[in-house]
């Protein structure tokens, strides 16, 4: 098997954070700023050379496990891993596959909010690498302009798909339609299930994790409910 050399990280727990250890921390979530941490040098090495790296490094981790990697079922598990995280899980950290979004004029004049709700997304916790599945809504008020309705959910499993905090994950997407749509005029709301909460730690499997972006006239008490009664309301 190649090996390859990598700097461990460590293990004593002895980094500190304000103050704290990475024992003392636990599993708090911590929300260090809104871009994804990336190294500057994060794309000078081709997807492909990320694959064929992560295949390595896996296999080594399963290795230290235990595993029997001549086994049929498990021998094409690092490709498979590797492949499945530059390919799809995580496929949002490269720029080149952010979605191309065109704009067209409002020429309904509909100014009032419109609201996709029930945005299905699949991402992974970046303190322990596990699921986090939930929904997003979110909504805006046209400043001129619109955005095709399958571009909403785009834009949400583009930042979904990247190692994220819930709280990053929802102001990316604010921040993100914001920017696009040439408006302060956005919310997003997301619903989420952290497996880091309920398969590990206090494993706890009824709890869920609700996050908010409101921006321009959905600050206000009035927007905030009317959004909330459109979440309540059933497809016709």
């Amino acid at each position: 098997m190649k090996k390859i050399d990598i700097a461990m990280p460590s293990m004593n727990g002895k980094n500190s954070l304000n103050g704290f250890t990475d024992d003392e921390i636990g599993d708090d979530h911590i929300f260090t700023g809104l871009e994804t941490p990336l190294r500057a040098d994060a794309f000078d090495m081709s997807d492909q050379e990320k694959k064929e790296r992560i295949a390595i490094l896996f296999e080594e981790i399963m290795n230290v496990m235990g595993l029997d990697l001549t086994d049929d079922s498990l021998k094409g598990t690092p490709n498979r891993v590797a492949k499945m995280y530059i390919d799809e899980i995580f496929s949002g950290l490269n720029p080149e596959n952010k979605p191309k979004i065109a704009l067209f004029d409002n020429k309904y004049q509909y100014n009032q909010m419109l609201v996709e709700k029930n945005i299905t997304f699949y991402s992974n916790c970046e303190h322990h690498f596990v699921p986090i599945i939930g929904k997003a809504h979110v909504a805006y008020i046209s400043s001129g302009k619109v955005i095709g309705l399958s571009k909403l959910n785009r834009i949400v499993q583009y930042y979904a798909k990247r190692p994220q905090v819930q709280e990053r994950l929802t102001n990316q997407i604010g921040k993100e339609l914001s920017t696009i749509l040439a408006t302060e005029d956005v919310a997003v709301i997301i619903d989420a299930k952290h497996l880091c909460v309920s398969s590990r730690g206090v494993k706890d499997d009824t709890s869920a994790t609700v996050t908010t972006y409101y921006g321009g006239v959905f600050n206000s008490p009035s927007k905030i409910q009317e959004l909330q009664n459109y979440l309540k309301t059933d497809h016709v």
